[in-house]
């Protein structure tokens, strides 16, 4: 019966966790946090429903194998190339900073090295599904801060690796010489380079032949043994099963099954990691976060704020303004995931003590906690805060902003280069404020009416003469610069025509509020754009598929965010479809039905449409007799009903209608 208890134990787990992630998904809380908490709850420091962990660690392994592995699958090498600057620039310089300072203050602590360098490798690591949940919660993945923001925590991500072949070095003796240590960190990577080599020209053949069985189970089973047995194999050679799994996972992202296999390995790996997360809370002592509740608490303050000002320094230093680096500090101030897998092998390797363990598990788990808390004090640091940014206008910006009547172009990704592109040939004048400094020295030395600043700020919005201004065009992706942009625009000029583009529609109620003349959520509009494409199939004249579009148009798509849409408001659209038409149909110099007789196509007989004219080398046949061939470059008047000219068209285009 003992063996049963571990299912007992896994039951316990499943069902509370369960409830933790309906819990913590009501207070916007990632279930990360709850489940270490869970782990707090039930383990042998708490009430004891589960008293051994041994097993569960086995599991929890398993839940770390397969993290690493989405990990390596979901990495994309152009996603790297595409970010690469905000990636190895901003990534780099704050992981190398937060290690680096945070190990001075370790060693001068009095903590020998190797605990030195793995406590402030555990530091310098942040969570990346924290982050990930807040931007995508708060629609801001594609703010600046929100993608400087993502590119830290992918740099972090990719030093898991580096940081798990470190570990064995770590445990070195301090009576080692030099060489023992290279020869050990050149044998770490050797074999790592080997093992990727072999499994490229492995595991892609091997992946193929499992698809090619056409058996679903066949293939998830297969890939299963690939992550397993590459761990299996990396722990064989004295690496840690987590690198096996991330170069699986590296390997087979270069696959065209990559898609299946996320789609396949994602519901294991969430339901592994819930074990393993809660695994960790397991071992951390209640009571002796009571009992050090001042330490922890200081503590815990002391890593986040430390965290957020490395950070701050980093994104300042790509010259991104004030508010964009405290987001994005405050974002990833927390002590991430991937630092409770280190902490677990460091503990296995003998590299952190039970005490000093409790006491960077619990602190860590509180930073978690406190980073969606602070977060949603957003608004308030982009409307408060932001007077801490410098108000001096950089001699960058000195191009000519005595406009009157022009437009004001707020960001310059795809929508804001194609608005300014039209302007620019229509001679309409204009300026654009945009944050990424990259793109303003590019853009600029192209000769483009473009500065460098923050569209919410007034100072920008004044040196760019928004008192002036026509229009204000609001084409950035971060909800919360536009409405604070929106907001000192009107103040500045409340006759400003305000254009402002949103993501999701459940923001355009306040936009208008704000003062917003028009608002353009992308998901309506391609919404519209769908029902246009679908309305021109059926031939419903464009005229009449234009009137729709303009009414759904109206008073703000008010229409379509009704839940209760009335449709009876649209024209009678069945009407038409009833109704006859007119269409053309040109015969180009591949049709298979050249040189055939009308008659020979027999389109009446088969669909009820008829060919009233043919239209050839600029002039009109009506009435072509049966005996008429088609010739190359012959526009054919077909008219009929929408069925009877469609099913024309068909034929005539090559296709066989019965």
């Amino acid at each position: 019966m003992d063996n049963l208890l571990i299912i007992q134990d896994i039951v316990i787990i499943l069902f509370f966790s369960i409830a933790t992630i309906f819990l913590f998904n009501k207070v916007k809380v990632p279930s990360i946090v709850g489940f270490l908490i869970t782990g707090m709850i039930i383990g042998p420091y708490g009430l004891k429903l589960i008293k051994s962990v041994d097993e569960i660690e086995v599991m929890a392994e398993i839940g770390v194998i397969l993290l690493l592995f989405t990990i390596g699958i979901e990495v994309s090498l152009s996603q790297i190339v595409r970010i690469r600057k905000l990636l190895i620039m901003g990534g780099g310089l704050q992981f190398l900073l937060t290690s680096l300072i945070s190990f001075i203050i370790f060693y001068s602590l009095g903590i020998s090295l190797s605990q030195s360098i793995f406590f402030s490798c555990l530091i310098s690591l942040s969570s990346t599904a924290i982050i990930t949940k807040l931007l995508i919660d708060k629609n801001e993945v594609d703010s600046p801060h929100g993608k400087i923001s993502i590119a830290i925590a992918l740099f972090q991500d990719l030093m898991i690796v580096p940081l798990f072949l470190l570990l064995p070095i770590l445990t070195t003796q301090g009576n080692s010489n030099f060489s023992i240590i290279l020869l050990k960190v050149l044998g770490a990577f050797g074999i790592t380079a080997l093992l990727i080599i072999t499994s490229k020209y492995f595991m892609r053949p091997l992946v193929h032949q499992f698809a090619k069985l056409r058996l679903r189970e066949a293939f998830t089973i297969g890939i299963i043994l690939l992550i397993l047995g590459t761990a299996y194999i990396t722990h064989q050679a004295g690496l840690s099963f987590a690198i096996g799994a991330f170069i699986a996972g590296l390997i087979l992202s270069e696959t065209d099954f990559n898609h299946q296999i996320i789609s396949e390995i994602v519901p294991l790996k969430d339901a592994f990691n819930s074990l393993f997360f809660v695994s960790v809370g397991l071992l951390l002592n209640v009571q002796f976060v009571f009992q050090n509740s001042f330490l922890i608490i200081g503590l815990t303050i002391l890593i986040f704020l430390f965290k957020v000002f490395i950070i701050v320094i980093s994104v300042s230093f790509l010259k991104y303004p004030f508010r964009t680096a405290l987001l994005a500090g405050i974002g990833l101030g927390q002590v991430g995931e991937f630092s409770f897998i280190l902490a677990l092998a460091g503990t296995n390797l003998g590299l952190i003590s039970s005490d000093y363990y409790n006491i960077f598990l619990s602190s860590s788990i509180f930073t978690m906690i406190i980073t969606p808390i602070l977060y949603q004090l957003e608004p308030w640091i982009a409307e408060k805060l932001g007077g801490v940014e410098s108000k001096i206008i950089s001699k960058d910006n000195l191009i000519n902003t005595n406009l009157k009547d022009h437009v004001i172009i707020g960001g310059f990704g795809v929508n804001g280069k194609n608005l300014a592109h039209v302007l620019k040939e229509t001679g309409i004048k204009y300026i654009v404020i945009e944050l990424n400094p990259d793109t303003v020295k590019k853009e600029k030395a192209k000769g483009e009416q473009i500065i460098y600043g923050d569209i919410s700020k007034e100072d920008i919005l004044k040196f760019v003469g928004a008192e002036r201004a026509k229009i204000v065009v609001f084409a950035v992706s971060d909800p919360v610069v536009t409405k604070v942009g929106l907001k000192n625009v009107k103040k500045i000029n409340p006759h400003i025509y305000a254009l402002v583009r949103t993501k999701y529609v459940n923001e355009v109620d306040e936009l208008i509020k704000l003062g917003a003349d028009e608002v353009i959520p992308e998901e309506f509009e391609t919404a519209l754009q769908i029902f246009r494409k679908v309305l021109q199939k059926y031939h419903i004249p464009l005229n009449i598929i234009m009137q729709q579009v303009t009414l759904l148009r109206q008073e703000s798509y008010r229409l379509m965010r009704k839940d209760d849409m009335d449709v009876s408001v649209l024209s009678h659209l069945d009407e038409f479809l009833a109704q006859g038409l007119t269409e053309t149909f040109y015969v180009s110099e591949n049709n298979s039905n050249i040189n055939k007789t009308i008659s020979e196509l027999n389109l009446r007989a088969k669909t009820n449409a008829t060919i009233i004219a043919i239209v050839r080398e600029g002039k009109m046949l009506p009435n072509p007799s049966p005996n008429e061939k088609l010739l190359v470059g012959d526009t054919l008047i077909l008219i009929g009903t929408h069925q009877a000219v469609d099913q024309a068209i068909e034929i005539l285009s090559g296709g066989i209608f019965e």
